[in-house]
């Protein structure tokens, strides 16, 4: 069972997540609660992860992050925003968001997320924009990327691909033909060798080095 936090200003999308998410046999709701209520909340009812609000007027949502990630066993939290473009998103990947949702984000596909976010995979809305990803990247690490990813074994850089493709630890697992707690093991190696704090940072540092697409100098060649 996926136990989930809804933390949103707003009462009826609380109440609509809940909704749409308990008709999932293996997800359970365990509460709803605005911004001010959410560390101490997660602290109660541990769940495994927490969908919270980018924006809300009584705390900002990167600073409830930065509670949750200060948690001795910190749940995964994915942000929740209105909009495609939102300047507070690449702030919240680089403080360890695990990815961010539209709120209009289809009803039918929420649960899937929910389980990708659950099994360790990276969950972006498929409306983000290049804007977005380049603000994350402007002001990333100074290391150059490239340099960074030379700490990693042929087998580590198999599996960042596959973490930058979205992939849940099971889905890597059987793709490589690994235990889950293999792959679990090369990426926590990954994240340690790269520093970085999470999934989508090493994802978005690896397609900084290249790995995904080409230079952009070199896209419609």
């Amino acid at each position: 069972m996926i136990r989930v936090l809804v933390v949103d200003d707003e009462a009826l999308i609380r109440k609509g997540f809940q909704r749409i998410l308990d008709t999932a046999d293996d997800i359970q709701v365990v509460a709803t609660v605005p911004g001010g209520q959410a560390v101490r909340t997660a602290q109660e009812t541990r769940p495994d992860l927490v969908l919270l609000d980018i924006r809300m007027p009584d705390v900002d949502g990167l600073t409830v992050l930065a509670g949750l990630r200060r948690l001795p066993d910190p749940p995964v939290v994915a942000m929740l925003t209105t909009f495609d473009m939102d300047e507070y998103v690449a702030t919240a990947l680089r403080s360890g968001a695990a990815g961010f949702l539209l709120k209009d984000t289809d009803p039918e596909e929420l649960p899937f997320l929910v389980r990708t976010l659950a099994d360790g995979g990276t969950v972006l809305s498929s409306k983000v924009t290049r804007t977005v990803v380049d603000g994350y990247l402007d002001a990333g690490p100074q290391v150059p990327a490239a340099r960074s990813l030379h700490r990693l074994t042929d087998r580590e850089r198999a599996v960042l691909l596959l973490i930058a493709e979205g992939l849940s630890n099971a889905d890597i697992a059987t793709r490589m033909h690994l235990s889950t707690g293999t792959v679990k093991d090369h990426v926590s190696a990954i994240l340690t060798k790269l520093e970085v704090g999470s999934r989508v940072q090493a994802a978005l540092l690896a397609e900084r080095a290249g790995l995904l697409k080409p230079p952009r100098n070199q896209e419609g060649e």
